[in-house]
């Protein structure tokens, strides 16, 4: 897996962040734990084509009723990542769930990429 960097094209709004991601790897997977803050789930989408994985979710701040930003850190609206997927991941069993502001991306791996135990026979 690599992390591919996604270059901005010339229209103002389509720049992104670009959420700070944990991988580790077990056994039987890879997993993702990527920061969204501000990304509620009905405007986070995850996408898989080909060996390539993407995510990209739309911060929705949330403004008391009557005030205006004066200052704000974040200036962009969204988060934008992709990654270039080894055939070694079984894409079509992606498990995802968001909590407190952070993806998680269980990707499992193919069972013949897996390790397995071999039994040896006495005899």
């Amino acid at each position: 897996m690599s992390d591919t960097k996604s270059l901005p094209h010339d229209a103002s709004d389509d720049r992104a962040l670009t959420p700070r991601v944990d991988v580790v790897e077990d056994d039987g997977a890879i997993t993702l734990l990527a920061d969204l803050p501000g990304v509620p789930k009905d405007q986070l989408d995850l996408k898989v084509e080909g060996d390539m994985l993407q995510i990209e979710g739309r911060i929705a701040p949330v403004m008391p009723e009557g005030l205006e930003p004066v200052y704000a850190e974040v200036r962009l609206p969204r988060y934008r990542r992709a990654y270039t997927l080894s055939r070694e991941l079984d894409t079509s069993r992606i498990d995802a769930s968001l909590k407190d502001g952070v993806l998680t991306l269980r990707i499992p791996k193919q069972a013949h990429a897996q390790p397995r135990r071999i039994t040896v026979q006495v005899g």
